[in-house]
């Protein structure tokens, strides 16, 4: 290795983030790591790119690893990994996701904000000052609003809670079995129908995999009760877009908050962008924060070193 460390070279690429700041945040947390920058239009990196042993990654282009011989440690740079696990050039290598705190407190305070938006009936009071009517509606407790979430991993399960937490009647639904104070929790594919007939606000909050694609499909949303709220912070093709979009024309689906879409940048003909009861927001929900996420990247690196398992290892099979 010719980097200025004997542990190799790292290297950044996001055409999404400042690379600068997570560059500052990575060598705080580990002093000397010789961080290099790729760059965002071709991939490509300064130096000998035998001396990279270690990628921090979003979405980068299609080869992107093949220019590294000596990898031996990729890093997604967020918690959802569907992007990373779809390509066909991974190298055969530990693959690992962000797990910070941070971002499952951003998530649940967006996840919060969004069911009360929609429990506060606020999108039938911005309707009505736009055309001028002073219009009421009785508020109904939180503990009256039954509230569903729609996968109970480590994001998920920080949102059920914390919606427990503001007095929500909330049930919780997994593929495998878990246990959450205050939540009604529900596994397994045979249960699905009977949590989302129960789902007054659903959130969807499902990693996309072969068996989450389109999971949410016509006959399942027609299993919400009429007139239920409909939120997505996962991922959009978890969702049916043209069933969602024809349950909300109905008022099957009475409103919607998206953060999510199949396409993205929603593209400027979708019908979402007219619709008065969807709130579209560009897949913000939560982001990685460089100085809290680099100290989990910077033991991960240790680890390699030493020969120990990394945490939050992403089984590319199960696409998380």
């Amino acid at each position: 290795m010719t980097g200025r460390d004997s542990r190799g070279a790292l290297v950044f690429y996001s055409a999404f983030d400042d690379a600068v700041e997570w560059k500052a945040a990575l060598q705080a947390a580990m002093p000397g790591l010789d961080v290099r920058i790729a760059d965002v239009a071709t991939g490509a990196v300064d130096g000998d790119p035998a001396d990279v042993r270690y990628a921090l990654v979003w979405k980068p282009p299609q080869g992107f690893f093949a220019r590294f011989p000596n990898l031996g440690l990729v890093i997604n740079l967020g918690a959802g990994v569907d992007a990373l696990v779809a390509r066909d050039d991974l190298p055969d290598v530990p693959i690992t996701r962000l797990s910070d705190p941070n971002m499952s407190q951003m998530m649940a305070s967006f996840v919060l904000f969004c069911v009360l938006r929609h429990a506060r009936e606020i999108p039938t009071f911005e309707r009505a000052q736009r055309e001028g009517r002073w219009h009421y509606v009785h508020p109904r407790t939180a503990g009256e609003i039954r509230v569903g979430v729609l996968g109970l991993g480590e994001l998920g399960s920080t949102a059920a809670l914390e919606l427990v937490r503001h007095g929500f009647d909330v049930r919780g639904w997994s593929r495998s079995p878990k246990q959450l104070e205050g939540v009604k929790t529900f596994n397994g594919s045979g249960t699905l129908p009977g949590f989302l007939a129960e789902a007054d606000i659903l959130v969807v909050m499902l990693p996309l995999t072969g068996e989450t694609r389109h999971l949410l499909d016509a006959e399942r949303l027609a299993l919400l009760p009429k007139g239920a709220k409909f939120i997505n912070v996962a991922r959009g093709p978890v969702v049916d877009e043209a069933a969602l979009i024809a349950a909300l024309r109905s008022g099957a689906i009475s409103e919607a908050t998206l953060d999510v879409f199949e396409m993205e940048p929603l593209p400027p003909e979708s019908p979402l962008w007219g619709m008065e009861n969807v709130l579209v927001t560009p897949h913000l929900a939560s982001i990685a924060i460089p100085a809290s996420a680099s100290a989990q990247i910077a033991e991960n690196i240790r680890r390699v070193e030493a020969g120990e398992e990394v945490q939050n290892r992403v089984d590319p099979a199960r696409g998380y």
